[in-house]
């Protein structure tokens, strides 16, 4: 299990998991913590602690810490009430809840309330139903009849969750019902009706009472009370403590709302100096009062006030301080001072043994958790548990978020499985960090499985949470499951343009054009605009599938919503539609609907003109030609070597030269326009027609440029007719041209390749090259022909082998195809030492090697059976993410 821990060790204490296990096996009764202090386990050393503990032991050990909450009965009464109501489930919840033989009392009814809604899940409300449903049930019930503590819990429930309907809809049932249950009728009514909002129906019941010779008993003129403060209605609040002072019902509650309702009108001096004369005459105070006023202050950002006030109440060591100590470090979590709040905790632990309750505690864990301070966190959890501070939803989620950060993915998955076990319900946090490190653990399948059960709880992860699960979805090819988590989030409305367009540009890869069509449309219905990248990706994917009419569309619809085509961008779509059925009609619709968009100007045209060239569907530039005519826009001079392009693209050489003819006769004509003829020409396979038109050329004045030279070399290399090769290259030094690395690398090529000798002797027989050389010299092209075709004397050919590039370089620049064949070269002639000197000396250069490169190496290395060596280039290999070539992934297979 080491590895297990490895990610782990350097946040977290090695003596982590012992400590927990340790104390799993003593009793967790509250009311003997301070009796039997659990003691601590003695330190392990680092490699003891890890090697005795598992992951699995870990998990069982936290899992029985939250079993200790001991609300199986709590959470069955809640599995029946939450069951989809129906007659038959009516009377069958009925049955079940009276099978369970609990004892029906205040307490009871209390708990399953609080139970009910810390079960509550995002908006949802069942359990706020669920809430009424057993008071319903209890109310109805003999022997058993609700008290005020349990109207004003339900009440205070109702208000809460802002469901004042039903909660005024409760009381007008209740008034109906006077007799349906044993509790003081106005005094009920009076609460009711205070809590929910409406004072001016509470005091007419009130003053029905008064009027009937009733009054409130204490706590219903405190529950009253305490309304009228939270809403503000403080003329009505005054008149109340003037009664209750009235009736000598004044207590610590009475002293709690005169503190409260001084916070509420931010009289905060007074609320102190009410506070410190309650005490200096003997009155009590309680940690309830204090806790209100320190909490105002810190709110009104007066925290040295606030401090100064617990200082000061400290010292009289007659007030309990404990709910004064939890406000305040609520309060400096809140303000950032969460090292002043750890600091405060430790010193009242070691000086009182104060021991805040869990919801003090998830606050610190929580800010801790935010900062990364995971040994602080550990220390809080451990000493939670070693105090026997039962574990509430809060710390629960606590402690999964906690495993997350530390990295112990499988520890916090186990727990996640077990939820049910000890009813841990997560919140949105734990969701977060539980699906985040999931996908950074690489368990992409159980995040998504994650991201469903929070979408069924009511929860939707936050805009990074989504970004990273859908990115991972991607790496991992999941697609079908990447396409819901994106439903998902347009249906919950998360900001995500940036991600659908990354899922439209992993659709389009996939080669599920469709699918990235119709998110696309999707994002479009929220008012959203596809990216310009997705865009371009659509019409790829759909123009590679040849299926125009698509990648037409969007195309226009890439217009409409504010992006510019490129030339190349209407190249691919031109070209699509090309190779689909009826091009011309497809072809024609849209040019004339991108003709209809703007006013119609030499560059649209010139794009469905080379669009059309490239397609070779020479017939359709010419249409665009003639259309650009008709409509009274002069061609430009670009228009017409484009043109020119599309015929010589096409194999319409005819029609090329009548085009050349007419363009010559309506005007002079430059060199940009006898290069296009030239070059076109030879990648037409016209090599002679090339040769023929560039010898009347010149005889007009025109030198042909270097390009024209390059692919004319490079077509009589192809027919093999090399005489003309060497003719070639004459005419070109004659120029003043020397070879570029591009002829360099044809006659290199084919000195290697083609027929044995057949270039050199071409060379010979021209009388261009003797049949001798010295490499001490300067060296000519047909020197290095005859040395690369082996045709010169061993020595030499030894010479030239040991200093290949240095020798290239005399005639012509290497790059990396001239390196490549210069290894291919000494590989295949048994020279692996030179080789891998060469292979160093081209990186030494500069010179990245490529995935051929590399094949030449290692299958070279691999003939020689230096198995390790071409093992460990294959690794590089990877490791620079260069894609293997067929016959080594071939070597790898049999490795």
């Amino acid at each position: 299990m080491l590895s297990k821990w490895a990610k782990a060790r350097a946040c977290l204490s090695p003596i982590f998991t012992i400590r927990f296990i340790s104390s799993s096996s003593y009793s967790y009764s509250s009311s003997s913590a301070s009796i039997h202090p659990i003691p601590i386990a003695k330190p392990l050393l680092p490699h003891e602690a890890l090697n005795d503990v598992s992951s699995k032991e870990l998990a069982l050990s936290i899992k029985d810490w939250f079993k200790s909450r001991n609300d199986v009965l709590l959470d069955r009464i809640y599995e029946i009430l939450v069951e989809k109501d129906d007659d038959n489930v009516s009377r069958r919840r009925d049955t079940e809840l009276n099978r369970l033989g609990f004892r029906l009392n205040e307490e009871l009814v209390l708990k399953v309330l609080n139970h009910c809604i810390d079960k509550k899940k995002g908006t949802g409300t069942q359990e706020i139903y669920a809430c009424l449903k057993f008071f319903d049930w209890a109310g109805r019930q003999p022997g058993f009849s609700h008290t005020r503590v349990t109207f004003n819990a339900i009440f205070k429930i109702l208000t809460k969750e802002k469901l004042m309907n039903v909660m005024l809809s409760f009381l007008d049932k209740f008034k109906n019902q006077r007799h349906g249950h044993n509790v003081r009728f106005y005094d009920t009514l009076v609460m009711g009706y205070a809590i929910a909002g409406k004072p001016e129906i509470a005091l007419q019941l009130f003053g029905k009472m008064r009027f009937q010779g009733l009054d409130l008993d204490s706590f219903a003129y405190h529950v009253f009370l305490n309304a009228l403060v939270e809403q503000g209605i403080f003329d009505v609040v005054d008149v109340i403590f003037k009664q209750i002072t009235m009736r000598g019902l004044d207590n610590e509650v009475t002293s709690s709302l005169r503190v409260k309702s001084f916070v509420k009108q931010n009289k905060l001096k007074e609320a102190e100096a009410f506070l410190r004369g309650l005490e200096s005459s003997g009155g009590t105070v309680n940690d309830s009062m204090l806790g209100i006023l320190v909490d105002a202050l810190c709110k009104a950002n007066k925290f040295d006030e606030a401090g100064k006030l617990l200082k000061d109440f400290w010292e009289l060591k007659n007030v309990p301080m404990p709910a004064a100590y939890d406000k305040w470090i609520r309060n400096l979590v809140r303000a950032g001072n969460i090292n002043e709040a750890m600091e405060f905790l430790r010193d009242k632990q070691f000086l009182e043994g104060y021991l805040p309750v869990a919801f003090r505690y998830n606050v610190l864990i929580g800010r801790l958790l935010r900062e990364n301070r995971l040994m602080d966190v550990y220390d809080l959890l451990l000493e939670m548990r070693e105090g026997k501070v039962t574990p509430d939803k809060g710390t629960m989620n606590s402690v999964l978020c906690f495993f997350c950060k530390a990295g112990m993915v499988d520890v916090a998955f186990d727990l996640y499985n077990s939820r049910l076990e000890y009813g841990l319900s997560l919140s949105s946090m734990a969701y977060n960090y539980l699906i985040n490190t999931l996908c950074g653990d690489g368990s992409v399948d159980d995040a998504y499985a994650v991201l469903s059960d929070s979408i069924d709880q009511g929860y939707f992860p936050g805009k990074k949470t989504f970004a990273i699960l859908a990115r991972a979805l991607i790496r991992v090819n999941r697609l079908d499951k990447m396409i819901n988590v994106i439903k998902f989030a347009l249906e919950h409305n998360v900001p995500c343009d940036d991600i659908f367009c990354e899922v439209i540009f992993a659709l389009c890869v996939a080669g599920r054009a469709d699918d990235a069509y119709r998110m696309h449309a999707e994002l479009s219905k929220t008012g959203k605009v596809t990216d310009r990248n997705a865009f371009l990706e659509m019409i790829r994917a759909f123009s590679t599938s040849n299926r125009g009419n698509m990648a037409s569309k969007l195309l226009i619809e890439m217009q409409e919503n504010g992006y510019t085509p490129t030339r190349y961008l209407y190249r691919s779509v031109i070209g699509s539609i090309c190779r689909g059925e009826n091009p011309e009609n497809h072809f024609l619709a849209l040019l004339e609907m991108q003709l209809s968009r703007q006013q119609p100007e030499p560059d649209i045209y010139n794009f469905f003109i080379d669009g059309a060239g490239h397609a070779k569907a020479p017939g359709l530039a010419r249409r665009v030609f003639d259309t650009m005519l008709a409509n009274g826009v002069e061609p430009l001079l670009s228009t017409k070597i484009l043109m020119l392009q599309s015929y010589l693209k096409g194999g319409r050489i005819d029609d090329a030269l009548n085009f050349f003819d007419y363009m010559h006769n309506a005007g002079k004509l430059g060199n940009r326009v006898y290069n296009t003829l030239l070059v076109g020409l030879c990648k037409a396979q016209q090599a002679n027609k090339a040769h023929e038109c560039s010898r009347w050329l010149r005889s007009r004045g025109f030198l042909p440029t270097l390009q024209y030279y390059e692919e004319l070399v490079n077509s009589y290399c192809l027919v093999k007719d090399y005489r003309m090769v060497v003719k070639v290259i004459q005419e070109m030094e004659q120029d003043g041209r020397q070879a570029s690395t591009f002829i360099g690398n044809v006659l290199l090529y084919h000195a290697y390749w083609g027929q044995f000798g057949a270039l050199y002797d071409s060379f010979v027989n021209f009388e261009a090259t003797p049949k001798e050389a010295s490499l001490s010299s300067k060296l000519t092209l047909g020197h290095l022909v005859g040395l690369f075709s082996g045709r010169f004397n061993k020595v030499c050919q030894d010479q030239f082998l040991e200093n290949m590039d240095e020798v290239v370089s005399q005639c012509f620049p290497p790059d990396l195809f001239t390196y490549n064949m210069l290894l291919r070269r000494l590989t295949m002639s048994n020279k692996m030492d030179n080789a891998s000197q060469l292979f160093h000396k081209m990186c030494m250069k500069g010179f990245e090697p490529n995935m051929w490169t590399y094949d030449i190496i290692i299958r070279a290395l691999w003939r020689h059976g230096k198995i390790e060596d071409a093992k460990a280039l294959m690794y590089k290999m990877e490791r620079k993410g260069c894609a293997f070539t067929y016959r080594v992934g071939l070597i790898r297979r049999q490795m």
